[in-house]
């Protein structure tokens, strides 16, 4: 009996073992030192329901924009490093709405028609360059969201928008840099079955849509086309011999992923209250990416799984330890710390980009 007890013990130490090293131990630290700093929060003068409802608050504003990393990292195109190309197509869709007269929630859904025959325009412009260059996507793709970030920067000023709300007042032409969108689509989706407990305030919405397109991405992936698109990452000449046009699935990925990013930044700003314009999208893509891999994804697999879990853990450390380290040392530097925590975390993240899921 004495000896069946202690297999059984055996056995469980073996699972929970291989559990903590699928979860692995970067991930595990992080999650530890994570929750370390929910603990230590009210001994700061935090409210600990606050940071609560800020993290989740944090996680439906970015969801998206990291689920957009997922189609390209499946047909082996890597990590989406051009996502300023789609969150440009969500921006003119967004302004465009705005210019065109359209107020409250319908302002958000015509955001979202207008800005997909630009993400499909965009996506597949941008497909057929990374196309041309297998191998050293990942690269390029930095260059062309640069790029295109540069350029609508000037034609901000140039295209010919009048809205007074957005326009610059001594001249009437161009956007200016922020503007809100309190009038139109902000909060179309957080206060949409918003629950709110005390100070704990839950966005239903706009976690309801994210879960709505992750379960289409499931669903996709699932899919005859899916399974092309997860092979031609896995093997690309394997997939070829076996009949898929490689190049047709990349480039229904990245456009794909640039419709994702183009949905994610108007949720961002319809949770954050503002649109911002100009350089504003420049770096947009290293928290999306860090939070990808911060989950458990590499440059060749990732999972739903790996983006809820790492958008909790990036947005959760980026949001607590301002806030805990200014309580304990009774100075203002929140902006500091949280520079040097997202950089950081984008800095280790980078450097996990070679590992593969387990």
């Amino acid at each position: 009996m004495s000896e069946y007890i202690n297999e059984s013990n055996r056995t469980l130490l073996d699972r929970v073992k291989g559990k903590l090293k699928e979860f692995g131990l970067p991930r595990l630290i992080i999650t530890a030192f994570l929750l370390l700093m929910f603990i230590i929060a009210p001994f700061t003068g935090a409210n600990f329901w606050t940071q609560i409802t800020n993290v989740i608050n944090r996680f439906s504003w970015n969801a998206v924009l990291v689920l957009a990393m997922v189609p390209m990292v499946h047909s082996g195109c890597g990590l989406n490093f051009g996502l300023p190309v789609g969150i440009i197509a969500g921006l003119l869709g967004a302004t465009l709405s705005i210019e065109w007269g359209f107020t409250g929630p319908m302002s958000f859904v015509m955001a979202i028609l207008i800005a997909t025959p630009f993400a499909l325009v965009f996506g597949l412009a941008y497909g057929w360059l990374l196309n041309k260059i297998k191998g050293g996507e990942m690269m390029i793709a930095t260059y062309v969201g640069f790029s295109v970030v540069s350029f609508f920067c000037m034609m901000w000023l140039v295209l010919p928008y009048k809205k007074p709300d957005m326009a610059w007042g001594f001249e009437g032409t161009g956007l200016r840099t922020t503007f809100p969108i309190d009038k139109y689509y902000g909060g179309v989706l957080a206060n949409f079955l918003r629950i709110q407990i005390g100070r704990l305030v839950i966005p239903t919405g706009a976690l309801l849509f994210f879960a709505l397109l992750a379960l289409a991405m499931w669903a996709f992936l699932h899919t005859k086309t899916g399974t092309a698109m997860t092979a031609v990452g896995s093997n690309a000449t394997f997939a070829r011999a076996a009949g898929i046009n490689v190049d047709r699935i990349r480039m229904l990925s990245v456009v794909m992923s640039t419709w994702l990013a183009a949905v994610g930044i108007l949720v961002y700003e319809q949770g954050f209250g503002f649109v911002q314009l100009y350089n504003a999208p420049f770096y947009m893509a290293l928290p999306a990416v860090s939070a990808i891999l911060i989950g458990g994804a590499s440059a060749n697999k990732a999972s739903i799984t790996n983006v809820i879990i790492g958008t909790i853990l990036f947005q959760g450390m980026v949001t607590m330890t301002p806030t805990v380290m200014n309580g304990l040392i009774n100075l203002d530097i929140s902006e500091v710390l949280r520079v040097i925590v997202s950089n950081g975390m984008i800095l280790y993240a980078l450097t996990r980009k070679s590992e593969a899921v387990r």
